[in-house]
């Protein structure tokens, strides 16, 4: 399985950011406000049940030829309607293969379908998406693809905590393998920008799916204090620091059995690389550690003012190597 993974990690360059797009701040915000091209083709839209709740994933199904389908997951404050969600998609499409680009519940044009919040932790929502896919295509290979929030909860799965049926391999991009260091990160220094981001997004999130009063959380701050406030309580853990302790996938990764890609940045501003290390000798993970890209920016520089959106080279060429069955 390494082998074929370490072929394809020789294939893909290293990420070299343009001269305006120097360090993880400036990958990282310039990669979100760049704009992305959109996935082309007919789209059939699914509502995905949730096992003993009323609530819903809406999924974008686009339609493949190989015997491959790959479920894409964005990440918090996210929807499928994101730049990364669609230039992921249109890697997987161009290979010919089946793409199914999920929003979290509540979120994208699911919003005011759920009930309770998805967090980091949701392993079961990707579950059962992947059930419904692998029912759809019950002989093909199941490869997926978290982004941030959902690589935490795809390693999960992967480790089968939190859900029962998951993928025959995956690609984990820039996740915060422990939640409580993450959190620390996001509340210090420059980082502010992308907490109060994050508060923002998640406020909006409550409001729109009427899940609380939202005069409980419209003065929080920090995501520190939303967790303890709203996600262990609406999650049903006991405060914050267990809700972190029981989701956060770092402690999970020696269970993990299947093929598994962690990719992400050593300037990513809030997510801890140092938390990557140590794992290189696992059998089933392939760590890849870029010196440059931030978090999930990678932009890379093509001739003197132009770029690359260098995560989706990367991304297609793991694709490929995970997409052979006798890996």
């Amino acid at each position: 399985m390494k082998k074929k993974l370490q072929i394809a990690r020789k294939r893909i360059p290293p990420c070299e950011p343009p001269f305006w797009a120097q360090g993880g701040h400036f990958q990282t915000i310039l990669g979100h406000l760049l704009p992305s091209q959109n996935i082309q083709g007919d789209q059939k839209e699914f509502l995905i049940p949730l096992e003993n709740e009323k609530e819903n994933i809406h999924s974008t199904y686009v339609q493949g030829s190989t015997e491959i389908v790959v479920y894409i997951f964005h990440g918090l404050g996210g929807s499928s309607d994101a730049g990364y969600m669609h230039r992921t998609a249109s890697v997987a499409q161009k290979l010919g293969h089946h793409v199914f680009i999920n929003n979290h519940r509540g979120c994208g044009k699911g919003e005011g379908l759920a009930r309770e919040a998805y967090h980091s932790g949701r392993a079961e929502d990707l579950s059962a998406v992947i059930r419904f896919g692998r029912e759809m295509f019950p002989t093909h290979r199941h490869i997926a693809i978290g982004f941030s929030l959902s690589a935490n909860a795809l390693l999960l799965l992967a480790a089968k905590v939190r859900g029962e049926v998951g993928p025959d391999a995956g690609i984990a991009v820039n996740g915060p393998l422990s939640l409580t260091k993450t959190s620390l990160k996001l509340s210090s220094g420059a980082n502010k920008i992308y907490d109060k981001s994050f508060v923002w997004e998640l406020q909006r999130y409550i409001k729109k799916n009427r899940m609380e009063d939202f005069s409980l959380v419209k003065k929080i701050k920090t995501l520190r204090d939303f967790d303890e406030v709203f996600t262990a309580p609406a999650g049903g853990f006991k405060n914050r620091e267990h809700y972190y302790e029981s989701c956060s996938s770092i402690q999970y990764l020696k269970n993990i059995k299947i093929p598994m890609v962690l990719l992400s940045a050593k300037d990513d501003p809030f997510i801890p690389f140092e938390e990557y290390l140590n794992h290189e000798d696992h059998e089933f993970l392939f760590i890849h550690l870029e010196e440059k890209g931030g978090h999930m920016g990678y932009l890379t520089k093509r001739g003197h003012l132009n770029f690359e959106r260098w995560q989706d080279l990367a991304i297609g060429e793991y694709l490929i190597a995970l997409s052979e069955k006798d890996l």
